[in-house]
């Protein structure tokens, strides 16, 4: 079983949002991460969730 493990930046630059904004959804767990040695890794898997749990408050909104 192969899991991607995304970069910071790389979730920045997927979200197009600051470094801040990833850390933030780090420590309050909205995104679920991996630490590997002193590195944090996000699965693209816990990125493609929250993605899905955005679009879910969207259309709950419904606008």
């Amino acid at each position: 079983m192969s899991t991607d493990l995304l970069t910071v930046g790389q979730v920045m630059a997927r979200l197009q949002v600051s470094k801040h904004t990833v850390y933030h959804l780090l420590r309050t767990r909205r995104l679920r991460s991996v630490r590997i040695g002193r590195c944090r890794r996000i699965p693209a898997t816990a990125l493609a969730a929250y993605l899905r749990h955005l679009s879910g408050e969207v259309s709950c909104d419904g606008r």
